[in-house]
């Protein structure tokens, strides 16, 4: 056999050893669920074969008639990337020419379309977190979406809900949203809903555990020096933590009809998450996901492993990145032709990518691809990565698809920037004001341009865009310093800026002289393979970069009207300044888009009455968050142990009693508002039932000739230097694949051919998970008023006690942003389920609602919960 393996670490045994521990903060225990260095993910076989339940019937019909017409090597080239570089999109499928089916194209970002030119960079999944916006996160999605069909994509790799934010200084957290699962959760579901009503695959990332780009893969950690890394991260994680953080949100994308889903580089209990049988059991299982399973690039282990774990496509096909060679492939034709992989599985792969491209239509939104991801030039090599076919073929057209999108990038922006401090209504300004200063790098522009640096790999002038995968190229970015001084000059008023932090001297004379002085400053963040100042993707720490402490300093030292404005991918250290009362202003504007100079000034001159809220604490120290990235490894295998459970961000600062500087949910408005009658209805929603029942016997489509002559390399076929094929060498297939684990005790996994139907999981039934989780047990409404003399938007703010010893003492269960003109009121509504007020049992490995007494608060934040009452059970 050809299918070379990773000899996964999967034990028998409860899923995560149910031990108790000590919390990050103190030694009390925090809650009965184990998280262990070293601990093992049990093996869970066969993988779930898909059954088109859940709103995907139409799909997998035409998915199945599809399928049926396919050869084995057909099967096969749906499943395997064709290799890094060697097509136009970051990631291509293999095609089916004698059907005329165009190869598929996964194409990056989460914010915009990667590696191209005329397209739009929209602000970062944090910042749709601040807006706390539903509506605004779907037109993000279809706006985005809408881009990525019209340069030829079919499926945009995003949105983000892992990393979910378990570590303040989480390298990618920017990309997705919260590190509260029920806001990412409604924001995650919005923003796929959003992409995949314009015709295009979303795809869910990354599942999961992915807490952070230290050691997430060996050779990008060698390369950093850290030599006696063996293998990826492993993220220990409990049952119970598991559940009710990390999965939540993907229960919500799954409910939601996400295409695809693509399994992380970590590690989860040890064992690799793209062959974890356990995790991608959790999800094609008990969450019902119907669709296609894809690697993150880099990420695929091993062949048969993966596939009978439940991987569904390989990307970029290559087993490392450039080396031309794949775990599948001609290797996954092997291994069904010698009945390894059964075929049935390889069947259920190309059901469920077919399924997927089905599911949103694409067979009507085809678009050819007109960019390519390796050059902006327009004329190059058909295959880029070993400059192969004609170098005069026309690879990128250029194709302007940006269309009136800049509109959501500006409203978008100013909807999530944070007003955290307003002392005597000093916010708006007026646009009168004498002189108007503009201070800092992160006020201005980057003097190699937008684009200067690969990936938005540096931290050179304001922060637009982090950097990593999840990048796009801008087609323009507003410098705060360009709009401020356009609102400045169009009022015939005098503006100064200076965006040297290090220019202490002249920064002291202009902020002396200034009626108002406006300082920019930012934190970066990105993935692992770029390094910024010695930050490897995670942030070394949550100060403010580009000597921007000192710069603040120096201004508020002689200015006593000084306005703070801080763009950053995650929390940043500001108790100093909250306290400082020459800073009569702070506001946070997170990674906003090419539109970020204009949204910041709406909101500073009032165009925007600001209305977002954070969607994460901010602390006192670093200390206070109990989490942090593992920077240095602690064995070959990097060990780290989500030891604090389910007390993450505000829920370990409440459960712990520890004061932060600005909580979760906190932001304010140019106008104030009052809260009041508080009712709750119940409604007449069923007793909670497990599934049961079995599924049907996994099926298969057409049948597979055995006579391996059929396989070989088309003797009429031109074969191109490093593309990946699915056929064979020779009809030997010992000799066309070689794999000396093949004969390994226990190499197949017991259960894993299994096609016999298999016993339902409890817990599941449907997408997301069963049901009746998703049945409205009360309605709970409030009356909001605005008592100011502005227009604005307020967010009122559900949140539950479940009312156990291990339970947080509030979790946000609800919200909605509410325009609402002055000397009025409207009414807030949240729907509570049944998932709501439920926790994880270990024990019956299902939903249940505790009998401790469970109260409903609603307030402006997690800390300002204005009106309480008791559920009703």
């Amino acid at each position: 056999m050809a299918i070379m393996v990773h000899l996964v670490s999967e034990s028998d045994g409860p899923q995560f050893p149910n031990t108790t521990y000590s919390d990050a903060y103190s030694d009390d225990p925090v809650t009965v669920q184990g998280s262990n260095s070293f601990q093992l993910s049990p093996p869970h076989y066969p993988s779930p074969w898909g059954t088109g339940q859940g709103g995907w019937e139409a799909a997998y019909e035409k998915a199945r008639a599809f399928v049926s017409q396919l050869t084995l090597e057909e099967k096969v080239n749906l499943t395997t990337g064709t290799g890094w570089e060697m097509e136009r999109c970051v990631g291509q499928t293999g095609s089916i020419p004698r059907l005329g089916f165009r190869s598929l194209c996964l194409q990056d970002s989460p914010v915009g379309v990667r590696d191209t030119d005329f397209n739009t960079v929209f602000p970062a999944g944090v910042n749709v977190a601040a807006t706390w916006d539903r509506g605004l996160a779907y037109a993000r999605g279809q706006a985005m979406g809408a881009e990525h069909r019209d340069k030829g994509v079919d499926m945009q790799l995003g949105p983000v809900a892992g990393p979910l934010g378990r570590t303040p200084e989480g390298g990618r957290n920017w990309e997705g949203f919260s590190p509260d699962p029920y806001l990412t959760g409604e924001l995650f579901a919005q923003s796929i809903e959003g992409i995949q009503s314009s015709g295009v695959m979303a795809c869910a990332k990354h599942f999961i555990g992915y807490e952070q780009d230290h050691f997430r893969l060996v050779a990008e950690a060698q390369g950093y020096g850290f030599t006696n890394v063996t293998e990826s991260v492993t993220s220990n994680i409990d049952d119970k933590t598991m559940h009710e953080l990390y999965l939540w949100p993907f229960a919500n994308a799954v409910r939601s009809g996400v295409a695809a889903v693509m399994c992380s580089y970590n590690q989860i209990n040890g064992s690799y998450a793209c062959q974890n049988s356990k995790a991608l059991g959790l999800l094609k299982g008990e969450l019902g996901f119907q669709g296609l399973v894809v690697s993150d690039w880099d990420g695929h282990q091993g062949g048969v492993s993966g596939a009978l774990a439940g991987l569904d496509m390989s990307m970029p096909g290559d087993i490392h990145f450039d080396m031309k060679t794949s775990y599948w492939g001609s290797n996954l034709t092997v291994a069904v032709l010698n009945g390894t992989v059964p075929q049935w599985r390889v069947d259920d792969m190309a059901v469920r990518i077919m399924a997927a491209y089905y599911l949103v239509g694409r067979e009507n939104n085809t678009v050819d691809i007109n960019f390519s991801s390796w050059t902006l030039d327009t004329y190059g090599y058909e295959y880029f990565g070993t400059s192969q076919g004609s170098p005069n073929t026309v690879v990128n057209s250029h194709v302007d698809v940006r269309a009136d999108h800049a509109a959501i990038v500006r409203q978008i922006g100013s909807a999530s920037t944070v007003l955290l401090k307003n002392t005597n209504n000093v916010l708006p300004l007026t646009g009168e004001e004498k002189l108007t200063a503009v201070i800092g790098e992160d006020a201005g522009s980057n003097p190699l341009g937008p684009n200067g640096c690969t990936d938005r790999g540096c931290d050179n002038g304001t922060l637009g865009m982090a950097w990593g995968s999840g990048s796009a190229n801008f087609p323009y970015l507003v410098t705060p310093n360009t709009a401020i001084q356009n609102v400045v000059v169009g009022n015939n008023q005098a503006y100064e800026s200076i965006t040297d932090n290090y220019a202490f001297d002249e920064i002291a004379a202009l902020a002396s002289r200034a009626s108002v002085a406006i300082v920019f400053a930012n934190s970066d963040s990105g993935e692992g393979y770029i390094e910024v100042d010695q930050n490897f993707g995670d942030r070394n720490n949550l100060t403010l970069w580009q000597g921007a402490d000192a710069m603040i300093k120096n201004v508020s030292s002689v200015c006593n009207n000084t306005i703070l404005v801080v763009h950053s991918t995650g929390p940043v250290l500001l108790g100093d300044y909250k306290s400082n009362p020459n800073i009569t202003a702070i506001l946070w504007a997170g990674v906003p888009g090419q539109e970020s100079g204009n949204s910041i000034a709406d909101v500073l001159y009032g165009v925007v009455n600001p209305g977002a809220k954070l969607p994460f604490t901010l602390a006192a120290a670093r200390e206070d968050y109990g989490t942090d990235i593992l920077y240095t490894p602690n064995a070959g295998i990097p060990q780290v142990d989500f030891k604090e459970g389910v007390f993450i961000d505000y829920r370990g600062f409440d459960h712990h009693d520890i004061e932060p500087v600005y909580e979760f949910g906190f932001g304010l408005s140019y106008t104030n508002f009052s809260y009041s009658n508080l009712q709750i209805a119940k409604t007449q929603a069923g007793n909670y039932t497990a599934t049961t029942g079995y599924t049907p016997a996994a099926p298969t489509y057409g049948t597979v000739d055995n006579d391996t002559a059929s396989y070989v390399f088309p003797a009429n076929q031109t074969r191109v230097r490093g593309f990946i094929y699915p056929w064979l060498n020779s009809t030997n297939l010992t000799a066309s694949a070689d794999d000396p684990h093949y004969d390994l005790p226990g190499f197949v996994p017991e259960g894993a051919q299994d096609g016999s139907p298999q016993p339902l999981n409890p817990a599941g039934g449907g997408p997301g998970g069963n049901p009746e989780l998703f049945d409205v047990l009360y309605q709970v409404t409030a009356t909001i008023t605005n008592t100011g003399k502005v227009a604005g938007e307020e967010i009122p703010q559900l949140y539950v006690s479940l009312g156990g010893p291990y339970d947080p003492p509030v979790q946000l269960r609800g919200f909605e942003r509410l325009s609402i003109q002055p000397n009025s009121s409207t009414t807030f509504t949240a729907d509570i389920m049944r998932r709501d007020i439920s926790n994880w049992d270990t024990v019956s490995q299902n939903w249940v609602i505790s009998n401790y007494t469970k109260m409903v608060y609603v307030g402006s934040s997690s800390r300002n919960l204005l009106l309480n009452a008791t559920l009703p059970l």
